[in-house]
């Protein structure tokens, strides 16, 4: 019999999602220096295990892999590489003390037998969180502090063979350069012609490239955008997991048909990640 191939590829944000990589928090290092408020490490911990189990017992197969002692950060797993439909992209990351996460985490991609198709060289640098797939043959991809032009150039001839354009959104100044502001920080789709946004950072081209698609928008509130309201994991079209943090962005998505899962997120809250972060997703389809 010929041997399995793995199976891996993500071209959508809403896809059934099969399998996916979560990696298990550091408990040590400079909380400070990585812009934490100092969590409750077993807290931390036994929170980041219930969210795997939820994500199994909602039929995806979770690879749980450890980060190094150190990197705090690398528990948002999201942002190190991208998975594209031929394999994985390795990313390279300006803030200092994420830096050493993307050899990392692709290396833990390439253990599974994932090929990784291209690395972000110098001067590029990206972060995952400002990737977001609008179509299957397009990828949103935001400027702004995180990643700059060089890295939508080089994602552009990396993404070029199949078939997919890079869109660049330019992102707001927002509270600057020291703290985090993702694409994905005011968007979240959830199904096919649904996306839960926070339309006062949300550029007014990316509002029109969703309502050009067909894609209806629900407001995350105000007061729980910092709490992750507007951070929503698509399980499959529908189904979607979130922080326990954000009970009105809840019941606005239930409002709309969802099925809603949430986890106990008042530690991971504490590195501002929410359940999208802290996933690389590694097959949709």
């Amino acid at each position: 019999m010929a041997p399995v191939a793995p199976a891996f590829g993500v071209r959508s944000m809403t896809a059934p999602l099969q399998r996916v990589l979560v990696v298990r928090p550091a408990t040590d290092g400079d909380w400070d220096g990585a812009g934490w408020r100092r969590p409750d490490v077993d807290a931390l911990l036994r929170q980041h295990a219930a969210f795997a189990e939820l994500l199994a017992g909602l039929g995806v197969d979770v690879v749980v892999r450890d980060a190094p002692a150190g990197l705090i950060d690398c528990c948002f797993a999201y942002d190190a590489c991208f998975t594209v439909g031929s394999g994985a992209i390795e990313l390279r990351m300006v803030k200092p003390a994420r830096a050493p996460e993307p050899p990392v985490v692709a290396g833990f991609i390439a253990e599974l037998g994932i090929p990784i198709v291209g690395r972000l060289e110098a001067p590029a640098h990206a972060d995952g969180g400002d990737m977001c797939w609008l179509d299957p043959q397009t990828l949103a991809v935001g400027r702004g502090y995180r990643t700059n032009a060089a890295a939508h150039a080089q994602l552009a001839a990396l993404l070029a063979p199949e078939g997919v354009t890079v869109e660049r959104f330019d992102l707001p100044h927002f509270q600057g350069a020291a703290h985090v502001l993702h694409l994905m920080s005011f968007i979240s789709p959830v199904a096919d012609d649904l996306a839960m946004v926070y339309e006062p950072l949300c550029p007014v081209p990316l509002l029109e490239a969703l309502d050009a698609r067909g894609i209806r928008r629900v407001a995350c509130p105000d007061e729980e955008f910092a709490a992750q309201g507007c951070n929503i994991l698509a399980v499959r079209p529908g189904v979607v997991v979130m922080a326990d943090s954000c009970p009105e962005a809840r019941r606005r998505l239930e409002a709309q048909g969802c099925e809603v899962h949430v986890y106990a997120a008042e530690q991971t809250n504490r590195g501002d990640g929410g359940p999208t972060c802290l996933t690389r997703p590694l097959l949709r389809g």
